[in-house]
């Protein structure tokens, strides 16, 4: 059974000041509200308040293994409107769920560069340069999901005015240049290098066999931050190797439908299932699955600030190495039985078949020998 760590509440009360941070009272004072991000079932629906400070409506998006690292936020832009300018010490990186719109990016040389977005768009605003969302639509809200490094920026330096308004000009990272927000396809192994992809939903990717399942994979840097992000893809009737990382990846489904499995080492694991619009949000090194039992490829988009990065000598994300050679992957010949039983009986419910003897035959090409 899964263990909650609850503790009496004489212990709670010993730890209750140092529950709060500098960015949850932050939230506080711009009269939002902060709900679990362990598992939102659908982004669109979630409910925001008025924000006045964007001259929108937002929510934040969080929980206890994520708070002093990054967040998430939804916001919504009314129709005919535009958000406030604002510039920010942290890193952001954008989805668009809904709507049409055009984003505009400046510095305080006077350099600007406009571009247009639909649903599906993702991009990255650079640090500390202006920028203003507007919603094209006079009649229909645009809502976006963002994922920030604010955390602990605010938790460091605490003031609203010096994030919100410091005078320096990023030139590095942001010059006005005419392109920067042009869509590219210069390409570095898994990494695309772009500030803006147009159609996230669609977008080619590239094989990934480590991953299993006969998938697709795309990674990128968005405007030169330190935060990164991924796309994955697989196909119908099959699913992904159970891995584990650190805090901070917030997973979006763009595509498909279908069911996450998620579990502390040593506890059961518990199911969530996910559509388009879901959000998932693992906890540090806890072990999660995703199972494709819907009627298309699956799709989903991870947005994350690596805080703690665990990788091997190589550079090399421990999440795609096997746990036989010191990994937090766990191979499909090592998984528990109930993992496919319960995808069988999941895909049956839908008129489906697996289709993971692919997958599973193609592993043993290279599987590691059991440790000792």
């Amino acid at each position: 059974m899964t263990k909650d760590a609850i503790v009496s509440n004489e212990t709670a009360s010993k730890f209750a000041k140092e529950k709060e941070t500098p960015y949850t009272r932050w939230v506080a004072s711009e009269g939002l509200d902060i709900v679990n991000g362990l598992y939102i079932p659908d982004l669109n629906t979630v409910e925001l308040k008025p924000w006045a400070r964007r001259n929108g409506y937002g929510v934040f998006v969080n929980h206890d293994a994520t708070r002093t690292s990054n967040d998430c936020y939804v916001c919504e832009i009314g129709a005919g409107d535009e958000l406030a300018p604002q510039r920010q010490l942290y890193e952001e990186m954008i989805l668009i769920l809904s709507g049409t719109g055009s984003t505009s990016v400046w510095n305080d040389a006077g350099q600007k560069v406009s571009f247009e977005w639909r649903a599906g768009s993702m991009f990255a605003i650079p640090v500390n340069a202006w920028h203003q969302h507007f919603n094209a639509s006079g009649s229909e809200r645009v809502r976006f999901v963002a994922v920030t490094n604010l955390p602990p920026i605010m938790n460091v330096f605490e003031e609203p005015e010096f994030i919100f308004n410091s005078p320096y000009d990023f030139k590095s990272r942001f010059s006005g240049e005419p392109d920067y927000f042009a869509p590219r396809d210069t390409r570095s192994g898994y990494l695309l290098e772009t500030n803006f992809v147009a159609d996230a939903v669609n977008l080619p990717l590239v094989e990934a066999a480590e991953r299993g399942a006969g998938g697709g994979h795309i990674r990128f840097n968005l405007a030169k931050s330190s935060m990164n992000s991924h796309i994955s893809q697989f196909p119908i009737g099959t699913y992904k190797k159970a891995h584990a990382h650190g805090p901070g990846a917030h997973v979006i489904i763009l595509s498909g439908d279908g069911y996450t499995l998620m579990w502390p080492e040593g506890d059961e694991a518990k199911r969530y299932d996910w559509h388009p619009g879901s959000l998932i949000t693992p906890p540090n090194m806890w072990y999660h699955q995703h199972f494709n039992t819907g009627t298309t490829p699956a799709r989903y988009l991870a947005f994350k600030y690596e805080g703690v990065a665990i990788r091997n000598a190589q550079g090399v994300p421990k999440a795609w190495i096997s746990r036989r050679i010191g990994g937090h992957q766990i191979d499909y010949a090592d998984e528990s039985e109930l993992v496919r039983t319960m995808f069988a009986d999941s895909l049956a419910e839908h008129g489906l078949t697996s289709q993971m003897d692919g997958p599973y035959e193609a592993e043993k090409d290279s599987l590691p020998p059991l440790p000792g």
